[in-house]
């Protein structure tokens, strides 16, 4: 669709204003997301995002939720246009939804869905929203199916599809999709508030199209691109040029032993970036592998994250970024490879870039964060039938910065999660939580500390349970930067009576009894700069504040050179 309005000519003024109007109306989405949706999923851990596109699927305002999400939309609507349902065939009202990572999704629990909103028969813009949902089937609760060697094993698999034709949903459609989910009254509750902030937006654009015209409002969008594009480009040229290297790793994929490589080749020249991933491991038999989709937006989050852009957050962003990864490799697996634990790579990722920008602008670049999220769901059978799905997610420390010690746990960056406060949990499901706090000494030790993980345990209240866990970095700790060190790894363990067990990272159906104590401890943050280097003053101060004990002072020795010993 042609525009009859020249980027260059937009006034700046107005286009700062409808830039806001914008992202409110990805905001009065995400608000809409919130208010009506189910699962503490959405409501407590506030996993969803909302953005807007222009007519023809590019991205031009967001809310401020997860980049993981928001990074890859654009990729989705994309691989859908080009392969699946060109524009030409999308209607007014028409709702069009899928998860299928081979087809620009990223892993089955995640619904995205795409609403084309027409005036006086234009197309001038696409809403989006994209849900974490509790459950999609397949052979483990919450879609973590650790013992996955295909993607037909974890879960319910839709193509792309009209499921709202012309404003009617497809009712049989639906009823099969809640035909395939353990929990279809909490997956029937989020999958409705998608829609209905699909139409929020919608009604949001429609009225700014009214206010500053048509073709008004589509200049301002390509010209909000291109500001962003430029904006980038300057932030890069601000960047040392070269070619930097680094790596990280996944512990595995619960299958087969041995860590997996992530490897990083990012060349920095001019007002471009390129990262190349040659080098990293082949796809894994286990669920641990990532599509593209996980992997450009890992690398646009990076990236953005290093260059300190100073622009409104939007696809312009991506276009002076290159990424390449061979196909077949952990970060482009071919179908049709599991996928649903693509978050440990995506980190990891995530990590491996930051730490690859570390070399060129030490200077900015904070050690690994925690690098993985804790995700664990139970399938919860109570002993009159009825069943529950809890599904939630623990994260860690922060990586220390040059300058001041590493948040503890924090949540930001690649996924900005949220966390769902324990009494919510426990006045929905059959938990009691014994502890939640702060794991002592787990934060890299360094001139700057890492930020501690969390520790989170509860009891299980019902009479039988299956506990799922999609977890990393039990064995590949979170780096230090500048000589700081690791944070430490993260444990699993499930207590009855006198007895613990200690459960590996990747853990499927583990039976739960009633009474059992499920302990989750979260990695913490790697540090920043040598730890004698540390101040005494800050040191005692850690001491004082549970932070670090006696034993974790030992990492710290030499640090009286900066004031005498805590």
């Amino acid at each position: 669709m042609s525009t009859s309005a020249t980027p260059g000519r937009v006034d700046p003024i107005l286009m700062e204003i409808i830039a806001h109007a914008f992202v409110a109306v990805a905001e009065e989405m995400s608000i809409t997301v919130w208010r009506t949706s189910r699962s503490t999923t959405v409501r407590e851990l506030l996993d969803y995002s909302t953005a807007v596109f222009d007519g023809e699927g590019r991205n031009v305002a967001q809310a401020a939720r997860m980049p993981v999400h928001l990074n890859s939309m654009e990729l989705c609507l994309q691989e859908i246009i080009a392969h699946h349902l060109p524009l030409e065939a999308w209607q007014d009202g028409d709702v069009i939804v899928t998860n299928d990572p081979y087809c620009g999704g990223q892993h089955l629990p995640d619904f995205i869905a795409f609403k084309p909103v027409y005036v006086e028969g234009r197309r001038i813009a696409i809403t989006c929203t994209l849900i974490h949902h509790v459950d999609v089937g397949g052979g483990a609760a919450g879609g973590y199916n650790a013992h996955a060697v295909e993607i037909f094993q974890e879960g319910f698999r839709l193509p792309p599809v009209k499921i709202v034709r012309a404003g009617a949903m497809q009712d049989d459609l639906l009823a099969t999709i809640l035909q395939n989910v353990r929990d279809p009254e909490t997956f029937r509750g989020d999958f409705l508030s998608q829609i209905a902030a699909l139409e929020m937006g919608a009604r949001g654009l429609r009225g700014l199209a009214a206010r500053y015209g048509i073709d008004q409002l589509i200049a301002v969008g390509a010209a909000l691109l291109d500001h962003s594009e430029r904006a980038m480009r300057a932030a890069i040229r601000a960047l040392p040029d070269g070619v930097y290297h680094a790596e990280d790793f996944v512990d595995g994929d619960g299958l087969d032993p041995g860590q997996k490589r992530i490897a990083v080749t990012l060349t920095i020249k001019g007002d471009e970036i390129a990262v190349d991933l040659a080098g990293t491991a082949d796809q894994a038999r286990g669920p641990i592998n990532a599509t593209m989709a996980t992997t450009k937006s890992a690398v646009y989050y990076a990236t953005i994250a290093a260059a300190g852009v100073a622009a409104l957050a939007n696809s312009g962003c991506y276009r002076p970024i290159t990424v390449a990864a061979p196909e077949g490799s952990l970060v482009n697996a071919r179908f049709p490879a599991p996928v649903s634990m693509r978050m440990l790579t995506g980190h990891r990722i995530a990590t491996a870039v930051l730490k690859a920008f570390a070399a060129a602008v030490p200077e900015r670049i904070p050690a690994s964060y925690y690098g993985v999220t804790f995700n664990h769901a139970i399938n919860i059978l109570h002993e009159d039938g009825r069943r529950q799905v809890y599904f939630d997610y623990s994260i860690g420390g922060w990586g220390a910065h040059p300058e001041v010690d590493g948040p503890s746990g924090f949540a930001a960056g690649f996924h900005n999660g949220q966390n769902t406060p324990i009494e919510m949990v426990e006045a929905i499901f059959p938990l009691r939580f014994t502890r939640y706090g702060f794991v002592p000494d787990s934060g890299g030790a360094g001139r700057t500390r890492g930020g501690l993980g969390l520790e989170r345990s509860f009891e299980f209240l019902a009479e039988r349970g299956l506990f799922n866990g999609s977890f990393d970095a039990f064995v590949s700790r979170p780096y230090g930067l500048a000589g700081g060190s690791p944070g430490k790894g993260g444990r699993l363990s499930v207590t009855r009576g006198a007895t613990t067990t200690e459960l590996p990272a990747k853990t499927i159906g583990h039976e739960l009894r009633m009474g059992d104590i499920v302990s989750m401890i979260t990695p913490g943050g790697g540090g920043f700069g040598p730890p004698a280097e540390r101040p005494a003053d800050r040191l005692a101060a850690d001491k004082i504040d549970g932070l670090v004990t006696a034993t974790g002072l030992a990492e710290y020795s030499g640090a009286g050179v900066n004031g005498g010993e805590p």
